[in-house]
C-alpha cells in the first residue's frame, strides 16, 4: 500500500513539473512574439522613414523657413524677470496676484491693470503674460522633505513617500520665486515688478504679522543685551577677586582641572560665564539677522535687464528651444504622422471586402 502511494506522489510530482514546464515554455513564446512584433514595427518604421526622408527633410525645412520669415515680419516680444525672497508665507497671495494681472490681460482690460501697476496706458497695452515658478533644486526638494519627515511621528514618517510630499507641497510655498513678464515693447519692466512687491509688501494682514515679529525680536535683543552687560559686570568682578587672590596668595593655583583623558572637567565660576556670554553673543548676532529678513515681506534678490530682452524661445514637451528648431520640429512630425495616417489607410484598404 505505500509502494501504491509513493508511486502516486511521483507520478502527481512529474505531472506538476511538466505543468511548470509548459507553463515557461509559454510564457517564453509569448515574450519571444513581444519582441519579434517589436523589432518587426522597428525595421517597418525604419523603411518606412527611408522611404519618405525627403519628404521629411523638405517639411522640416519649410519649418525652418517659416521661423525665419516670422522672426523678420513679426513684432518682437521682450521678456525680463526678478527673482523674490519670500520672508513670510506670500505665496499663495503673491500666486493669485499673478493669475489676476493674467485674467486683465485676457481680457483686454487695459485700464484696471493700468490702475493696480500704476503705469502708463501703452506699457499696459503692451504686456503679454505674467509667470510664476518656484526656483528650487532636486536636492533641495530632497531637503525639504528630509526635514519634513523630522517634523512627524516615527510611524507616520515611514507612510509618507517622496513623490506623496511632491504632490502634497505647492510650488509656491518654496522661498525663492521667478517672476517673468512678456510684452510686445521694451517697457520699463523694473517699475512693474517693484509694483508687484509693493501690493504685497502693503498687505495689511502681512504688515500686522511683521510688525509682532519685530516686536518680539527687538524685546528678545534687549533682553540678551542686558544679560551680557550683567555677565560682563560680573565677569570683572571675578576677575578682579583672581588678581587680588593672587596677590595675596603666591601658591594661588587655577581652579580649572582638565583631566588627560578629557572625561572630567570643571572650571571656574568666571570661565562658565565667559562661555555662558559667548553663547548669548551668539544667540544675539542671530536674533538681529532675523531682524533683519523680516524687515522685508519679500523682496527683490536679483534682476534681468530692466528693459528686458528678445525672446525667440519656444515650449515643447516642456523644453525651451530656439523658433527653428520648433517649426522644424513641428512641421517634420505633422508631415510624419500624415504619411503614417494615409499608410494606415492603405493598409485598411485591404480589408474592405471583407467586411
Amino acid at each position: 500500500m505505500s509502494k501504491d502511494t509513493q508511486q502516486s506522489e511521483e507520478v502527481d510530482l512529474g505531472q506538476l513539473f511538466k505543468m511548470i514546464s509548459n507553463m515557461f515554455d509559454k510564457l517564453f513564446k509569448f515574450i519571444g512574439s513581444i519582441l519579434n512584433r517589436l523589432f518587426l514595427a522597428f525595421v517597418w518604421l525604419v523603411f518606412f522613414i527611408k522611404k519618405h526622408f525627403i519628404k521629411l527633410v523638405i517639411a522640416g525645412t519649410l519649418g525652418t523657413g517659416l521661423s525665419v520669415l516670422l522672426e523678420k515680419t513679426s513684432d518682437p516680444v521682450y521678456k525680463s524677470y526678478v527673482t523674490i525672497k519670500q520672508n513670510y508665507n506670500t505665496g499663495e497671495n503673491l500666486y493669485n496676484s499673478i493669475i489676476y494681472y493674467n485674467d486683465l490681460v485676457k481680457q483686454g482690460d487695459v485700464g484696471t491693470l493700468e490702475t493696480v501697476l500704476e503705469i502708463k496706458p501703452e506699457e499696459a497695452a503692451s504686456i503679454l503674460d505674467f509667470n510664476m515658478e518656484s526656483v528650487i533644486s532636486k536636492n533641495q526638494k530632497l531637503q525639504e522633505y528630509d526635514k519634513y519627515l523630522k517634523t512627524l511621528d516615527t510611524t507616520v514618517a515611514k507612510t509618507v513617500e517622496y513623490k506623496t510630499f511632491l504632490g502634497n507641497s505647492e510650488d509656491y510655498h518654496h522661498q525663492y520665486q521667478q517672476i517673468t513678464i512678456k510684452a510686445k515693447e521694451r517697457n520699463n519692466f523694473k517699475t512693474v515688478f517693484d509694483k508687484i512687491i509693493a501690493n504685497i509688501n502693503s498687505n495689511a494682514y502681512f504688515k500686522r504679522e511683521q510688525e509682532k515679529d519685530l516686536r518680539e525680536l527687538k524685546d528678545q535683543a534687549l533682553a540678551i543685551s542686558e544679560a551680557l552687560i550683567m555677565s560682563d559686570t560680573l565677569l570683572d568682578v571675578y576677575q578682579k577677586a583672581i588678581v587680588k587672590s593672587a596677590e595675596n596668595d603666591n601658591e594661588f593655583q587655577s581652579k580649572i582641572k582638565i583631566s588627560s583623558n578629557m572625561e572630567e572637567t570643571s572650571s571656574t565660576k568666571e570661565f562658565e560665564l565667559y562661555n555662558k556670554s559667548i553663547e548669548l553673543k551668539q544667540e544675539l548676532v542671530d536674533i538681529e539677522r532675523e531682524i533683519a529678513d523680516k524687515e522685508h515681506i519679500i523682496e527683490i534678490t536679483s534682476s534681468k535687464q530692466d528693459s528686458g530682452s528678445i525672446d525667440n524661445k519656444k515650449e515643447l514637451l516642456g523644453i525651451s528651444v530656439s523658433g527653428k528648431v520648433f517649426y522644424g520640429i513641428i512641421f517634420t512630425g505633422l508631415t510624419f504622422f500624415v504619411l503614417l495616417g494615409l499608410q494606415f489607410i492603405k493598409y485598411l484598404e485591404q480589408f474592405k471586402d471583407k467586411v
